[in-house]
């Protein structure tokens, strides 16, 4: 064994001077600045390109083999300009000797890049100043004598580790009118290593400076632990990424993914908690002042991203927006296409916190209701289309449940269409479009309530409660203004509807009644029932709206007493109603009371009543329209007289 080894010691010694001696020869005898020309010469040769070596090149042998290359230039495609397609200060790569002569295995140090500026772009046709280096590429590939596999193959490959310093990497696309830059940019790689056609990278890093989104350059960090690339089967695999932009945390666990064509990765992303107003702000993009001031500050995203050419669909999509959360899918839209689609459902959402604030006054004025607010910045700010169903929504001071609707943001035109909801106790189905297009916001409504329980609706719409019972109708209305109550005052449109078995509170109609007809005979009035209140099976009016006040010719009341009918109006913008109405008490009237004497009974039943309702919507006051009743009564006694008269004569 030992016969054995010693001669073999003694040839690697001797290889081992040999090569310190070829090494000392070639530092001493070869300057690789005097091939500075050659290689431009090949590279414009074989790219069509200027390559302009300005820095020194330097090559050193044991134990490594070191190459440096100082100052370079590499000229742009033809037609995108005189500005360099790429330049560096300084490049520097090292090969360990020995065990890429004995093994063909090949052993890198750290390599390293200084000052790299490289610019892609595209042109209006669409053209990239790249894609002449890949068709040279491939011509150069394609024109190289197929060697053996014997004689091409090689060990392993392993780097140290690779560097990219001090460097910035721009992007400017004609075409689609985006212009982008990497500045400040570093790049590290743990160790790289190749077998089988299989590029290992023990991690890497990017940190930089991201100009373009944002008026002011946001800075930019991805990482992971480490990255396969099967170059024969042309896709890529990596560990779970952390990315920083924007302001934004995001973590994604991507799927293996191809590199051939355009890229398609999937991953499961999560975005931890962050400030949606902060967002928009980096963005450039005004964020609208909201009631609530923390209703746009907390968002969290958990989900499957779907990248594609046109979009980045978000599926089995868990989205918190304050204290709501949403599930289902959404698409936002890269490229051309700007449009937002969805398919989502959430738990519970007041909308009222997301509504511009009330505006601070003093005086008089400070007890007065500050309209709110069309938010106009918002319905402007995308575009969409997509479906939500809602547990609960509270818009208005109006509580509505078990919400599906459609929703559609097209250039400031927002429509909700169609809604369907529980609304206290009732169904609401509407079509609700509020256009900001236009210098003023538009809003029309197109809606049916059915079987509405009255009470909540009245103390939820007027803040007033003495009103109950159930409420069918339709509501085709539409105004013009930047805020609820301009819009009301410019309120047209139509009304109809009927209010069901109920009663209006704190009047009781039947005793106004009795005590008007005291008043007139000068008789003490009777004692009121109390609580003081006048029930109705059926209350039903039509008619049109203009500029906010609602008028009709046809209301119909149906008391368990008497029957009504008259007209008047709703003035929604003052908060005022004023109607005239006649009633005729029935022959057998209900909750009339044990005190009613049949002369006073058969007095009313044979009286057409004249009623007035006036006064505040909170508050209005019903009561016999006395002036009209002695009026009626006036006239019905010269009437008499005169029929009296006209007797006499004729019977002469």
């Amino acid at each position: 064994m030992g016969r054995i080894l010693k001669p073999v010691l003694y040839f690697a010694a001797a290889a081992v001077g040999l090569l310190l001696i070829a090494g000392i020869s070639v530092m001493l005898l070869f300057d690789p600045n005097d091939y500075r020309e050659d290689i431009e010469q090949v590279v414009q040769k074989n790219t069509g390109r200027e390559l302009d070596i300005e820095g020194d090149l330097s090559v050193s042998i044991f134990p490594w083999l070191a190459i440096e290359i100082g100052r370079t230039r590499l000229g742009n495609a033809a037609g995108f300009g005189d500005e360099p397609f790429a330049s560096f200060e300084k490049a520097r790569l090292s090969v360990r000797l020995l065990p890429m002569l004995l093994r063909r295995d090949v052993e890198v140090a750290n390599a390293d890049l200084d000052t790299l500026q490289l610019n892609l772009a595209i042109d209006a046709k669409g053209r990239s100043n790249w894609q002449d280096l890949i068709d040279a590429s491939e011509a150069i590939a394609a024109a190289a004598p197929t060697e053996s596999a014997a004689t091409n193959e090689l060990g392993g490959l392993n780097i140290a580790g690779f560097a990219i310093r001090n460097s910035a990497l721009r992007y400017d696309d004609a075409a689609a009118g985006g212009n982008y830059e990497l500045s400040e940019l570093n790049l590290a790689t743990g160790s790289v290593s190749s077998n089988n056609g299989t590029i290992h990278v023990d991690g890497f890093e990017i940190e930089a400076l991201l100009g373009g989104v944002t008026a002011v350059p946001t800075t930019f960090n991805l990482e992971t632990t480490a990255l396969d690339i099967n170059t024969d089967a042309e896709s890529i695999a990596m560990d779970k990424i952390k990315l920083g932009l924007l302001g934004l945390d995001i973590t994604a666990a991507v799927e293996p993914f191809s590199y051939a064509g355009d890229i398609t990765p999937v991953a499961a992303i999560q975005v931890d908690a962050f400030s949606l107003r902060s967002l928009m702000q980096r963005m450039d993009i005004e964020a609208p002042e909201t009631t609530d001031p923390t209703a746009l500050g907390k968002v969290i995203i958990d989900a499957t991203a779907r990248v594609s050419t046109t979009a980045i669909a978000l599926i089995d999509l868990t989205l918190v927006l304050y204290e709501t959360t949403f599930t289902g899918e959404l698409s936002i839209p890269q490229g051309d296409n700007d449009l937002y689609s969805f398919k989502l459902k959430a738990d519970a959402i007041d909308l009222d916190r997301y509504m511009a604030p009330a505006t601070e006054v003093s005086g008089d004025a400070a007890a007065e209701e500050v309209p709110v607010e069309i938010p106009s910045d918002l319905i402007g700010l995308i575009n969409s289309r997509g479906s939500l169903t809602i547990g609960r929504v509270q818009l208005s001071g109006m509580q509505f449940e078990n919400i599906t609707l459609g929703l559609t943001t097209n250039n400031g035109d927002l429509r909700l269409h169609p809604i369907t909801a529980t609304l206290f106790e009732g169904k609401y189905n509407g079509d609700v479009r509020i256009n900001t297009s236009g210098t003023t916001p538009v809003m029309s409504v197109n809606e049916r309530v059915e079987g509405v329980q009255l009470a909540a609706l009245a103390k939820a719409m007027f803040e007033q409660d003495n009103i109950t019972g159930t409420i069918n109708g339709t509501f085709q209305l539409s105004g013009r203004g930047k805020d609820l109550a301009a819009i009301q005052s410019d309120l047209d449109g139509t009304i109809d509807f009927e209010l069901l078995d109920g009663a209006w509170e704190g009047t009781d109609v039947w005793y106004e009644l009795r005590r008007a007809r005291a008043v007139l005979r000068q008789e003490a009035p009777p004692d009121p029932t109390l609580p003081a209140r006048t029930r109705f099976s059926e209350v039903s009016a039509s008619g049109p709206v203009t500029d906010g006040v609602f008028s009709n010719n046809d209301l119909l009341a149906e008391l368990p007493f008497m029957r009504v009918t008259g007209n008047g109006s709703v003035n929604f913008v003052a908060a005022t109603v004023d109607y005239r109405m006649s009633a005729s008490v029935l022959d057998k009237p209900e909750l009339v009371g044990a005190d009613v004497s049949a002369a006073e009974l058969k007095e009313f039943t044979r009286t057409v009543i004249p009623l007035r309702i006036s006064g505040s919507l909170d508050a209005p006051k019903i009561a016999p329209d006395l002036d009209k009743l002695l009026k009626d009564q006036v006239k019905k006694q010269v009437e008499d007289k005169l029929k009296d008269k006209l007797g006499e004569l004729l019977s002469r």
